[in-house]
């Protein structure tokens, strides 16, 4: 086995286990709201299940973009390869913003003053 074989298959493993964790995480968070709503009632389950998935979202994103970078630094070291990446990595980190504002109702760099006030 060479380096860049075992790399490709680290990447390929550390993808898988982003795509396991929002699979298991949706699972969770999904029976977790039938409980809430069904057996306890409780009110805010709805925006609890959505804080909940948004968190589970998130660090599947950030689980996939480590995949991505160990990918396109070790295996495939080419000027389209480092271009698309930088394009996934524009759009996941897009995606991360816009779902950490779902979950917060603010921007991260404002939870100082959030925690704060």
């Amino acid at each position: 086995m060479d380096f860049e074989r075992v790399f490709a298959d680290v990447a390929r493993t550390i993808e898988g286990a982003g795509v396991v964790i929002m699979a298991i995480g949706l699972a969770v968070v999904l029976v977790r709201y039938c409980y809430d709503v069904l057996l306890r009632k409780t009110p805010g389950s709805y925006q609890q299940l959505r804080v909940n998935l948004g968190r589970v979202i998130l660090l599947g994103l950030e689980i996939l973009i480590v995949g991505d970078i160990i990918r396109t630094i070790i295996v495939e070291t080419s000027v389209q390869s480092v271009l698309v990446l930088g394009l996934i990595v524009v759009i996941r980190t897009v995606l991360s913003f816009a779902l950490e504002v779902e979950i917060s109702g603010s921007w991260p760099w404002q939870a100082r003053r959030r925690d704060a006030a």
